[in-house]
């Protein structure tokens, strides 16, 4: 690796004229190059340059090497530089997201992503558990920031949003609007069932920094979060869903918000992965195309 620096640096010098010219060419200081060349020039027991206070020249030795490396290492440096310029964004990238993640993070990003880099293959394992991104073999995963363990790097994907509870008005006609938390316990719920432990979630509502952790039933009970939209939108209960997700039928009057004042807002959205993968090229690729698809600025991972 140190021959190929020196090889870099004498290149310069011959093509420039000089190490000064050098040195700005390639970025470094002027000893930097000087020293390189040196360092290349006892390895092979011969001098390259010939040096004066003035001027400097290429010996015989020296126009022999130009002439028999130069192009080569010419086009390795082009190649490197058009690798670079795509980010050396190519390969496998594997993604565990929850369902939820698929309309609001993941399918906005696609079409942009797919564009600009051909050489990338997106796999997508739609898992509503906490998933071992590194025991399960993806590159990351997709969860809500709270849910993410503290020895992942973590990246925001989408801005806070609230999480609220919807009713369809065939619903809301026969049952009527709960006035309070505690009023949910008389009314028909779909409740969401935890995947990774199987518990029957409880319905977190905070007014004015009070918390209301309320338990439900009702006549459904699943880990699709599809699902209980439809059946909310089908009138069969109330069901607790994160906002952007009932947008569509919120706007249509398919679905209505109750208890909104009671609404908690959470993080969003965060790409979620080992801090050893902080600098992969597809993985700064999809959390910029992510970010942009989302309305957020694009940049480099940065933890929570």
């Amino acid at each position: 690796m140190r021959s190929l620096a020196g090889l870099q640096a004498f290149l310069a010098v011959a093509e420039r004229g000089g190490f000064t010219a050098a040195a700005a060419s390639l970025g470094v200081s002027a000893s930097a190059v000087s020293q390189a060349v040196r360092r290349l020039e006892d390895e092979l027991g011969v001098t390259l340059l010939a040096r004066t206070t003035r001027s400097v020249g290429l010996t015989e030795a020296g126009r022999r090497l130009v002439g028999r490396v130069g192009p080569a290492l010419r086009q390795a440096v082009a190649a490197l530089d058009e690798a670079g310029a795509e980010g050396g964004v190519a390969g496998l990238l594997r993604l565990t997201v929850p369902s939820i993640a698929l309309d609001a993070v993941v399918a906005p990003a696609l079409p942009g992503l797919v564009a600009a880099h051909p050489r990338l293959t997106i796999e997508v394992s739609v898992d509503n558990r906490l998933v071992d991104v590194v025991a399960g073999g993806y590159d990351a995963g997709i969860r809500l920031g709270e849910a993410i363990e503290r020895d992942m790097v973590a990246a925001r994907l989408t801005g806070p949003f609230r999480f609220v509870v919807v009713g369809a008005p065939s619903y809301l006609a026969a049952w009527g609007r709960p006035a309070s938390p505690q009023a949910l316990r008389r009314h028909r719920c779909i409740v969401f069932r935890a995947p990774s432990t199987g518990a029957l979630l409880r319905w977190d509502l905070e007014r004015q920094g009070r918390s209301y952790e309320v338990a439900v039933e009702g006549p459904l009970i699943s880990d699709s979060a599809e699902l209980m939209l439809r059946a909310a939108r089908d009138g069969l209960g109330l069901a607790y869903l994160y906002e952007p997700m009932a947008a569509a039928d919120l706007a249509r009057g398919a679905l209505a918000i109750v208890l909104e004042e009671y609404a908690p807002e959470v993080p969003g959205f965060f790409l979620y992965f080992p801090r050893s993968a902080r600098n992969e090229p597809k993985l700064r690729a999809f959390l910029a195309h992510a970010r942009r698809a989302s309305g957020l600025a694009g940049g480099p991972p940065a933890p929570v």
